[in-house]
């Protein structure tokens, strides 16, 4: 307790702390399941996409001929499934020039040693 503020002051430094943590934890939970929700909105498209019933043994409309694309309930047109990208290429035109460092004798048995190290924790 502290001497030199009043009751009153107390109370509302309490309060305060108190509407500070609980709208922080509020803001994470919102966060949170928006990032949640988004990835599972991503997932529930791209499995349509991949998944989307096509050809003679998919659903049938009215004219008789397969239902597909916008015309099919709960799909809209096919969509190419967003997959994870690759490590862009670090040499030839699009990336830095290649460099190449030439090692003294110590600093190549300095680095042999690292990675002998290395590779036997493993």
């Amino acid at each position: 307790m502290l001497l030199s503020a009043s009751i009153l002051q107390q109370i509302g430094f309490a309060l305060l702390f108190a509407l500070g943590v609980l709208w922080a934890v509020g803001m994470i939970r919102l966060l949170r399941r928006g990032r949640y929700e988004a990835a599972m909105r991503r997932d529930r498209r791209e499995m349509r996409a991949r998944y989307a019933p096509r050809g003679p043994r998919g659903p049938q409309g009215s004219s008789g001929r397969p239902l597909s694309g916008p015309e099919l309930p709960g799909h809209g047109p096919a969509v190419p499934p967003e997959l994870l990208g690759s490590v862009p290429r670090q040499t030839g035109p699009a990336g830095p020039p290649s460099e190449c460092v030439e090692l003294s004798p110590a600093e190549r048995e300095t680095f042999e040693e690292l990675v002998r190290q290395l590779t036997s924790r493993s």
